[in-house]
C-alpha cells in the first residue's frame, strides 16, 4: 500500500539512547480517509523504513535530518507492505 509519512516530536528532548520520540501520522497516498497515528521514536522509525521499504539511502537520510527539525519531517508515495502496516496496527480493527 502506497502511504505518506508525517511525523511530529512528542518531546523535544532526545532519550539517552539519542531516540526523538515521535507520532507518526500514516495516511493513504490515493487521498481517501484513512489516517492512522503511531507512537515510536526516531531509531526505531529509522530502522523499519531502511529494513523495510526501498527507499534510497539519501532520501532516508534527508528524511532524518528533518527529525530534528520544528516542522517534523515527510515521507511521501512510500510503499509499504501489508506485512509491515499490520506490525504497526494499521490494519487491525
Amino acid at each position: 500500500m502506497r502511504v505518506n509519512l508525517l511525523t511530529h516530536t512528542t518531546d523535544r528532548s532526545e532519550s539517552n539512547t539519542g531516540a526523538i520520540p515521535l507520532l507518526l501520522t500514516i495516511r493513504p497516498a490515493c487521498g481517501l480517509p484513512g489516517d492512522y497515528d503511531w507512537q515510536t521514536d526516531s531509531k526505531a522509525l529509522l530502522r523499519l523504513l531502511r529494513l523495510q521499504t526501498d527507499l534510497p539511502e539519501y532520501k532516508l537520510e534527508r528524511f532524518e535530518e528533518g527529525l530534528h527539525s520544528r516542522v517534523g519531517a515527510r515521507l511521501t508515495n512510500v510503499e509499504l507492505n501489508d506485512t509491515v502496516l499490520t506490525k504497526i496496527g494499521y490494519f487491525i480493527d
